[in-house]
């Protein structure tokens, strides 16, 4: 088990973030697209605007583990997801991060790339921890979670069209 803190600071024990948002044991903060194998959401943690996880449903850690199905069906909805994200929501740059050492589910971080975070914090991979630190003790304000709210609807209208 482990101790996971929401965007909004509420505390829960789950065995797997994931699975607990698939089966809606823990509040996301906000879904946007679920397809046969993949569910995307707003990140749990950090409260970045556009801040998306692509996740596998199944447990797996690898690119290299997917069906063939799985292969397309992530492909549409990585593309479908960045679409919207620049489309919707003005989101012109993203790093897409994925790493296999972090969790029973195969998953990519779609992190956007504001101005505020280039002028702060510069352009590099290295730069996205010391954001997200950023983000998540400062900001968590009522104002921001507002503005992460409607990106979130923004992006789930967008993709419902799709």
């Amino acid at each position: 088990m482990a101790q996971i803190t929401n965007i909004k600071g509420e505390t829960k024990e789950i065995s797997c973030l994931s699975c607990a948002i698939v089966k809606g044991d823990v509040e996301s903060a906000g879904a946007v697209l679920r397809t046969k194998h993949f569910d995307a959401h707003q990140d749990y943690e950090i409260p970045i605007p556009g801040f998306i996880i692509l996740s596998s449903l199944r447990h797996l850690q690898s690119v290299d583990q997917f069906t063939d199905e799985e292969k397309a069906d992530f492909m549409d909805a990585l593309t479908k997801i960045r679409k919207a994200m620049r489309e919707v929501l003005d989101i012109q740059v993203v790093y897409m991060v994925q790493e296999e050492d972090t969790s029973a589910h195969f998953h990519v971080w779609l992190f956007p790339r504001y101005d505020w975070m280039l002028e702060k914090f510069g352009r590099k991979i290295q730069s996205v921890r010391p954001i997200m630190e950023h983000a998540r003790e400062k900001m968590k304000t009522e104002e921001n979670l507002d503005t992460l709210t409607v990106a979130v609807k923004k992006l789930k209208d967008s993709l419902s069209r799709v």
